[in-house]
Parts: structure tokens; C-alpha cells; sequence
């Protein structure tokens, strides 16, 4: 047998016993690649990189180059983009014209209410609006809802394109009227032998009929997979809910994303407005705003809040707004994902973050197509740390097993508490970066991208990683001083 053949198995059977490690798992902690083997995916699906956040180079960088799905973890990138453009006191408004009379608390009139891309106009901020309003005496509308939502120029969006999942409230489209992140709530009711259907805000028009099958499980676990939703004809304003509902679940609230933002607003704003004892009597119509000075002016509250929000809680149409807002800020009005995507790309660059291998369709990271690399996340993330608004940016990513998205999530770790971490989740995908803080006191970025058919099975490596770079270990299995 050649000798080149006899080296070759010889090589192999040490491969295969673990004595000799790959090149490309070289500088990676077993306890990380054993669990990564455990899942089932391959470390050439896997890009990581640790570094501390003094240092010049990672302790850890595999498949660092490495252009991947970052899901969630996309919105880093706008935040970071939005924090450094826009600067947290930021505000939307939303501005509100009586076109015609006050008197005695009537308009005679219509009133028009145009748009700039608010994300945070919940129902409790709606109120406040409607009750600004009335405090400059407006009562009563004798007149149209006249709505200018045309800052933004969108194609068309189909909700269910992204996964079969039209009515999910993550599908939901941006908007430059945006009430209540386009979130319909219905709340579900045992109600003898039935289960009620009933709708948070009334929707007149609607129709809502409920063909739930109340069952006697003494657990109340999952109940919204049991459920389906429907428009059987499109044509009719009717929603339909199947499926079954227990008993012991009480009364639910299930938040759906089922008119698109216009529609929603007009919902919402007419309901809160009839629910203080207003009355409008026009139909709702699309327009223009007037050029004159607004009645009312009504502001959101500062970027930074809506960060906390947005991140925490990966909130893809806050994200899909401010992702548009960049773009308008700095290119002008209609905003367009295009300007968006440009306006990012602009901040990154300004702050020297490679922009080569990024890919972005609307900055949520809502996409099959958006990309990035580890290595840019690092750059950014150390970019945001040397920035003075550091404290705004951190502030608002997720804590390991305390809030947000990560509040179910390592708990009874040591990494519990101790770190800030951006998730991101898709099919295929599974993703981290932000923070952790070092036993000793040391703060170390951390990413961590995963493309892979088991992506969804990478939590233990993550637990892995983290708890190891949270100790201070070395890759050879030191302690915390082997790290500079």
C-alpha cells in the first residue's frame, strides 16, 4: 500500500478519535463544538467572534468574513444607525388640522390627520392625542377623517409572502399611520357553552363569528395553535375563529395584525373617539394635508424609548418605521427602503464599519435575503461602545434571563443577569450578539450567527459559549487571565 495512503488513514483514524482538531474548530471550546455536533450542525454553518471590548483582536473569530442571515440581530444595525443620525431625544409627530369651524366644541368640518411614521402611537398614546384635541375644542366632527399617510411610498405588501402567516402581528406592514403597531385585539370568553369572540376597539363593519369548540382540558397550554383565523370571502367584512379553546384558559387576549395601517388607524381612532363621548359623522377618505400650520402637533416620546421597545421586545414594524424614517431624514420625503437602506449604510461607514458583505431589505431583519458578517457586528457593537451613546444603546438589548426576548432564557446560568444580548430567530436561523460581563468585571462583545437547518437547536451551544466566555476562559482552558 503507498505510503501517502497508509498516512492518510493514519490521519483519519486519529480524526476519528478526537485527538487530532480540525483547523476549522482550532481556538473554539470543546464544550461549545461538542454541543454544536450535539444539534446536529456543522461548524461551517456557524460564525462566532469574542472580543473583549479593550482588546485588539478576538479571542474567538470563526467564519468571521462569513456573509450570513442575522434574523432579529438585524436591528442592531438600525438602531445604531438611528441612535447616531437622529440622536436619542428624537421625536415623530403626528399632526392634526381642523379644516373648517370650531364652535361650541363642533367642528364643521373635516378633520385631517397626516402621518410621519410615529411607531409608538399606542392605544394609551391615542388618547392622549384625542384628548389634546379636545382640549383645543374639538368635541364633535361634522365633517370627513381625512388621512395623509403619503410620507411614505411603499410597494404593495403581502403579509403572508414571508411565511403563510398574514395575520401574525411580527407580518405587519410599516406605515406612516400607524395606531397600536396595527395590532387588533380579540378577547376570548367561555361564555356557557360557547366561546366569545369580541373585538378590544369596535370595528364597525366587521363581523367577527366565533366556531371555537369549548373542551374541558384542565390545562390551559398552547391554545393559540388551536386556533384558526379566516376571511372566507374577501369581498365580506366577516372573520371567522376555529378550532378549540379550553375551558380553564378564561378569558385570552389575542393580538392579530388584520387591516392594513390605514384601515387600523381609522379603527382605533374612531373607537377611543366614540368610547370619551365624541362623534364623527363623515366617512374616512385619504388626502392631503393642508399647507397651513397643524391645530395640533402631537409628539412621540423619545427615540431612546422607542429603542427600549423596539429591541427588547423585536418589534419588526417599529423597526420597518425607523428603518424608513432614516431614509427620509437624510434623502428627503417619500420615504422608500431604498433611502433607508443608503441612510444605514451612510452611518455605518461614517463610523467605520464595513458595509461590503451587508445586504438590508428593511431593517429588521424580517428578510431571507438580509446579510451581514460577524466581524461587521463586532465592529459595530465596538463602535457603539467607544460612542457616548453607549448607554442608550445597550440600555435597550434584551438581559439574559431578566426581560424582553430573553426573559425565559438561561435562566439558572451564570450568564443569568449578566449580559445584553440581541436575539434573532427565523427558520434556518438562530442568532446572538451584544454584551456579557466577564466574572472579573471585563465587558466582551459577543456574536453569534447560525444558518442551518437546526439553527433552532443551537441553544445549548449558546448557553455553552456564553458561560464560557462569562467565566473568562481561554480557548486552551484557561482561567480569566489568559484573556487580554
Amino acid at each position: 500500500m503507498p505510503l501517502a495512503r497508509i498516512a492518510l488513514r493514519f490521519i483519519a483514524a486519529l480524526l476519528l478519535a478526537g485527538l487530532i482538531v480540525p483547523a476549522r474548530a482550532a481556538g473554539l471550546p470543546a464544550v461549545f463544538t461538542d454541543a454544536l455536533k450535539q444539534a446536529g450542525i456543522p461548524l461551517d454553518h456557524v460564525a462566532v467572534v469574542v472580543q473583549p471590548l479593550d482588546a485588539v483582536t478576538p479571542v474567538i473569530s470563526h467564519n468571521a468574513e462569513a456573509a450570513l442571515n442575522p434574523a432579529s440581530v438585524m436591528k442592531l444595525v438600525t438602531s445604531f444607525a438611528a441612535l447616531n443620525q437622529l440622536g436619542p431625544s428624537y421625536v415623530w409627530t403626528t399632526d392634526v388640522w381642523a379644516d373648517g369651524t370650531i364652535l361650541d366644541g363642533v367642528l364643521s368640518g373635516d378633520l385631517v390627520i397626516k402621518g410621519h411614521g410615529d411607531p409608538t402611537l399606542t392605544l394609551e398614546r391615542m388618547w392622549l392625542l384625542q384628548r389634546a384635541l379636545r382640549a383645543r375644542g374639538v368635541r364633535h366632527i361634522r365633517g370627513d377623517l381625512v388621512l395623509d399617510h403619503s410620507d411614505f411610498s411603499l410597494p404593495a405588501i403581502d403579509p403572508g409572502a414571508f411565511d403563510g402567516e398574514p395575520y401574525a402581528l411580527y407580518n405587519a406592514a410599516p406605515g406612516a399611520l400607524v395606531a397600536n403597531f396595527n395590532a387588533t385585539t380579540l378577547r376570548l370568553k367561555p361564555d356557557g357553552e360557547q366561546v366569545l369572540v369580541v373585538p378590544d376597539i369596535a370595528l364597525p363593519g366587521v363581523r367577527l363569528t366565533s366556531h371555537l369548540v369549548l373542551t374541558e382540558e384542565a390545562e390551559c397550554t398552547g391554545w393559540k395553535d388551536a386556533l384558526t383565523l379566516a376571511l372566507p370571502d374577501p369581498g365580506r367584512p366577516e372573520w371567522v375563529v376555529s378550532g378549540r379553546y379550553a375551558r380553564s384558559c378564561g378569558e385570552q387576549a389575542w393580538p392579530l395584525s388584520l387591516f392594513e395601517p390605514a384601515a387600523n388607524f381609522d379603527f382605533m381612532f374612531r373607537g377611543l373617539w366614540s368610547e370619551s363621548g365624541g362623534t364623527l359623522t363623515g366617512p374616512t377618505v385619504a388626502g392631503r394635508a393642508p399647507q397651513s400650520a397643524p391645530l395640533l402637533s402631537f409628539a412621540s416620546t423619545p427615540l431612546t424609548d422607542a429603542l427600549i421597545r423596539l429591541n427588547k421586545h423585536s418589534n419588526n414594524l417599529m423597526t420597518r418605521n425607523l428603518f424608513l424614517t432614516l431614509g427620509a431624514e437624510k434623502y428627503g420625503l417619500p420615504a422608500t427602503p431604498e433611502k433607508g437602506a443608503r441612510a444605514v449604510r451612510d452611518v455605518l461607514t461614517q463610523r467605520g464599519v464595513p458595509t461590503r458583505k451587508l445586504v438590508l431589505e428593511n431593517g429588521a431583519g424580517l428578510s431571507r435575503i438580509a446579510r451581514i458578517s460577524a466581524d461587521a457586528l463586532t465592529q459595530l457593537l465596538r463602535a457603539a461602545y467607544n460612542s457616548p451613546l453607549f448607554a442608550e444603546f445597550e440600555s435597550a438589548l434584551p438581559i439574559a434571563a431578566v426581560d424582553g426576548t430573553l426573559k425565559r432564557r438561561f435562566s439558572g446560568s451564570s450568564i443569568s443577569g449578566n449580559a445584553h444580548l440581541k436575539t434573532g430567530s427565523l427558520r434556518d436561523v438562530n442568532a446572538l450578539a451584544g454584551y456579557v460581563y466577564r466574572a472579573d468585571g471585563q465587558r466582551v462583545s459577543f456574536v453569534m450567527l447560525v444558518n442551518h437547518a437546526n439553527a433552532r437547536r443551537s441553544e445549548a451551544a449558546q448557553r455553552a459559549l456564553l458561560e464560557w466566555v462569562e467565566a473568562g476562559a481561554s480557548p486552551e482552558g484557561g482561567g480569566a487571565d489568559d484573556i487580554r
